[in-house]
């Protein structure tokens, strides 16, 4: 993996799940990883472990639904460590439930973070990938980007509109810029705790029983990013082997 070590990943929705389990794998290979969540002092407990490990991290109090927010991760990002390679834009939320719940908050949440945070974080590092002339955004999609399930209507319109805005981005960039789609199916993380709707959560946790960990995501991203310059992995799709959709 000689083609992640020394590169500057930032990674939104950093402080646990998917996020977490890149964070410490891409740190692991040498990666420099600048890590923004909500919750700063869950990234701090990640930060000290990094370190602990000899890696090189910085964190900082990121909501990506605040496009200033993730304007000054990049800007973290290039203050510490000079430049950015790759943005990970992971951060997402799941609240499902079916529309006759009529969860108008959960969706306009599901719309802030999912497809918005995805959107600011293009436009917090695509004019330094530009400057640079080089750079991978990954961004994380799902299978809900793939296929709608009831109760999952809106969270699949947000991942949906992930994977129409990275292939859109993908045709618009060029050849310095790389772009990956990267759609989970039942990955453990905090995800599957998001419904407020009792009876889809309930539906939801048994369903994650089939899960598996995060660090398969992880080693998907550090794939996408170890490969040549040259190459671009443009879409990942991973799922445990017996999920069906």
């Amino acid at each position: 993996m000689k083609n992640i070590e020394g590169k500057v990943v930032v990674i939104t929705g950093a402080s646990s799940g998917l996020g977490e389990a890149t964070a410490r794998y891409l740190a692991e290979k040498g990666a420099k990883v600048v890590l923004g969540a909500r919750r700063i002092e869950k990234l701090e407990a990640i930060a000290a472990d990094i370190k602990k490990n000899g890696g090189e991290v910085e964190i900082l109090k990121t909501d990506v639904s605040i496009a200033n927010d993730v304007k000054d991760l990049v800007k973290k990002a290039i203050d510490s460590f000079g430049k950015i390679d790759v943005l990970v834009n992971n951060a997402g939320i799941m609240p499902l439930a079916p529309l006759s719940a009529l969860k108008v908050d959960e969706w306009d949440s599901m719309i802030d973070v999912n497809i918005k945070g995805v959107l600011y974080g293009i436009a917090a590092a695509l004019p330094e990938f530009q400057k640079q002339k080089s750079g991978h955004f990954i961004n994380l999609a799902s299978v809900a980007g793939l296929k709608v399930s009831p109760g999952a209507a809106v969270y699949s319109g947000t991942k949906f509109a992930v994977r129409a805005i990275s292939e859109g981005l993908r045709q618009e960039v060029g050849k310095d810029i790389r772009t990956t789609i990267l759609s989970p199916g039942l990955i453990d993380s905090e995800l599957q705790l998001g419904s407020s709707d009792e009876a889809t959560s309930q539906f939801v946790q048994q369903v994650y029983k089939d899960a598996i960990p995060a660090i398969s995501i992880a080693k998907a991203v550090a794939y996408a990013i170890e490969q040549p310059a040259d190459v671009d992995i443009n879409e990942l799709i991973i799922r445990p082997t017996v999920q069906e959709f």
